[in-house]
């Protein structure tokens, strides 16, 4: 009992500690340059994808690359190499913004560390891991899908379908309760970052508290993410639309308000491309 009313205290002191920071952040100097720093890493990732776009080689960057590597042109090894390259740029500046004001908030519980900035990476580097393991996957799971539509002729014969797939599943996805539960989590950084930081083993809970945010925001925005493997990283103008709904699904109430008719938009979507033909 007596640690049930220590821990409700020690959390209570973490809340207060959050709100008096939420109160001086307006005018924190190195809040300011950390947000600058974070819009230079983002801006930079959307230059290079830019660049990208104008390469010959943009196809080696998403799902559409994949008849190069049955043609023998590239190794399996390299395009997926290259496939996870692009797929951490398009997390670097499509998602990394939404995540901001989390951590400006963490960058100014920490401030008067020593290490403030290190303890900031680190989140930063959770974060991205986790997004850089749900990339990995999604490739696994788009190269294992792509084998058995080689041994399909239908599919051959039909390869929207497979695009279609991905939008009704992102469409789908967007009525999901997991959907609504993770993106309260994404809605509410003060609170969790008193639920996941306790200064302790500093380094460790930074980034831990970088992965849970980022397993949050995969179980807010992975379906559509997806729609990143069909479109690829040289359409720039899909990008930044989906960049902007996702980021105002995740820090915006009224993104609760949006779902829903953004999940029967896909839809329709998807019934549209699976009936062109």
């Amino acid at each position: 009992m007596q640690f049930r009313a220590s821990s409700i205290s020690s959390s209570s002191d973490q809340l207060r500690a959050l709100t008096r920071h939420r109160t001086a952040l307006g005018g924190s100097w190195d809040a300011t340059l950390l947000v600058a720093l974070l819009v230079l890493l983002a801006g930079s990732a959307w230059i290079a994808l830019w660049s990208l776009g104008d390469s010959p080689y943009v196809h080696l960057f998403h799902a559409h690359g994949a008849p190069m590597c049955a043609s023998r042109q590239i190794s399996n090894a390299m395009f997926a190499l290259l496939f996870v390259c692009g797929w951490l740029l398009m997390t670097v500046a499509m998602m990394l913004p939404a995540s901001i004001p989390l951590l400006v908030i963490f960058h100014s519980v920490c401030r008067a560390r020593a290490n403030a900035l290190l303890l900031t990476s680190l989140v930063v580097l959770g974060y991205l891991a986790t997004w850089l393991g749900f990339g990995i996957a999604a490739y696994a799971a788009a190269a294992a899908i792509a084998r058995a539509a080689n041994n399909l002729s239908w599919i051959q014969s039909r390869p929207w379908t497979l695009t279609a797939g991905v939008l009704l599943l992102a469409g789908l996805y967007q009525f999901s309760p997991l959907k609504y539960r993770c993106l309260d989590k994404c809605r509410s950084p003060f609170s969790f970052i008193a639920g996941h930081w306790h200064g302790g083993r500093k380094h460790t809970e930074a980034f831990m508290l970088g992965i849970s945010h980022g397993a949050f925001c995969v179980g807010c925005c992975w379906a559509l993410m997806l729609l990143m493997i069909p479109i690829g990283a040289g359409n720039l103008g899909w990008m930044l639309m989906l960049a902007v709904v996702m980021a105002v699904e995740k820090n915006l109430r009224v993104g609760k308000l949006m779902a829903k008719p953004l999940g029967a938009a896909l839809v329709t979507l998807a019934i549209f491309v699976a009936l062109k033909d």
